[in-house]
């Protein structure tokens, strides 16, 4: 049941960081949208993910419960030594749902409706940095675990894992790619000139995200973080990573053209290949602390509660992924075949 319990965890870390992102990415576009295009971004943010964007967090909830409960000793290192960035992902999330609720339903359209805005972006581009700074703090070898207290500072132990360049970069890169997410999911839900601006967010925000990957990985080997090297000495995530660059072409290619499902599939393909490379260069051992690598397997719970779980997860998902998808299918959010002026 291990297998089944480290299939859901991966699975909800794939589909949070691939719904959750264009969901916080649809924020970060329309804060960067010009005057003009602002009013159609949240129209079209508001028709597409309104009617689904609460259930994008039910990945996150899961996530952490198979952590809390399979993997103590990894959810016990970030809550205690990322509580901070934790928090603040918590409260961004907890203010963009507030300002988007409010903003849309409030009666009264005044003064308000502007600190609502802001709310809603800087919540949308704020979590998704901390949460990027929160992964990086994990692997980023600055973490110091210790029950000696005394001899360390608070911001050796709770600060300086996650507050550094390192750390800021990740973060930087994940925003992009959340808002990458959302552009291109935008471009099959929209028309005309909307559906252009979509099409040039996207590719703006490709171009960015390769600039980002590259100042990371060289920022990350020249620092000698261990993660990024061995990342880069895998020959398994290299390949991956090639694999990823020689698709960056027809990805270009189709969203280019306004391509509303090709590009859909290119940007999951994508991040496929980056996750499993990046997770593949250094599974288990997701904690790089500055003493000691941590192998998520190490401090399991007893196998009786893994067994459980792996079973609970098996009806969970048996119940809950197919009303999952006839929601997002009911609101138009999964395309298959569908072809719409003869662009798929």
């Amino acid at each position: 049941m291990l297998y089944v319990v480290l299939f859901f965890l991966l699975f909800s870390l794939l589909l949070y960081v691939l719904l959750g992102g264009a969901d916080f990415g649809a924020g970060i576009l329309e804060f960067f949208s010009s005057k003009e295009n602002k009013e159609h971004t949240r129209d079209t943010i508001y028709r597409v993910m309104g009617p689904i964007w609460e259930a994008n967090h039910i990945w996150l909830i899961i996530l952490l419960v198979i952590l809390w409960v399979a993997f103590p000793g990894y959810f016990n290192v970030m809550i205690i030594y990322l509580h901070i960035p934790l928090t603040l992902v918590l409260l961004g999330i907890t203010l963009r749902g507030v300002a988007f609720i409010f903003r849309h339903y409030d009666a009264v359209v005044d003064r308000s409706q502007h600190w609502y805005n802001w709310l809603f972006w800087m919540g949308s581009l704020m979590t998704p940095i901390f949460l990027g700074m929160s992964f990086a703090a994990l692997v980023g070898g600055r973490i110091i675990i210790t029950e000696d207290y005394e001899n360390f500072g608070f911001y050796d132990l709770f600060m300086e894992g996650w507050l550094n360049i390192f750390s800021f970069l990740v973060g930087l890169f994940y925003a992009a790619l959340c808002a990458f997410f959302s552009a291109t999911l935008l471009i099959g839900e929209a028309d005309g000139k909307a559906r252009k601006h979509y099409s040039r967010s996207s590719a703006f925000f490709t171009v960015v995200l390769v600039v980002l990957g590259f100042v990371l990985l060289t920022y990350g080997y020249f620092n000698e973080v261990q993660f990024v090297k061995d990342f880069l000495h895998n020959p398994v995530s290299l390949i991956c990573i090639a694999i990823s660059g020689v698709l960056l072409i027809p990805l270009w290619k189709s969203i280019r053209k306004e391509h509303r499902i090709t590009s859909r599939y290119m940007a999951g393909l994508q991040l496929v290949l980056v996750m499993f490379a990046a997770i593949y260069a250094h599974f288990p051992y997701i904690i790089i602390t500055k003493n000691k690598e941590l192998s998520l397997l190490d401090n399991l719970a007893p196998a009786s509660t893994i067994s459980n779980l792996g079973i609970m997860l098996l009806i969970g998902g048996f119940l809950v992924l197919p009303a999952l998808f006839y929601l997002m299918k009911s609101f138009n959010m999964i395309k298959v075949l569908e072809k719409t002026n003869n662009k798929n």
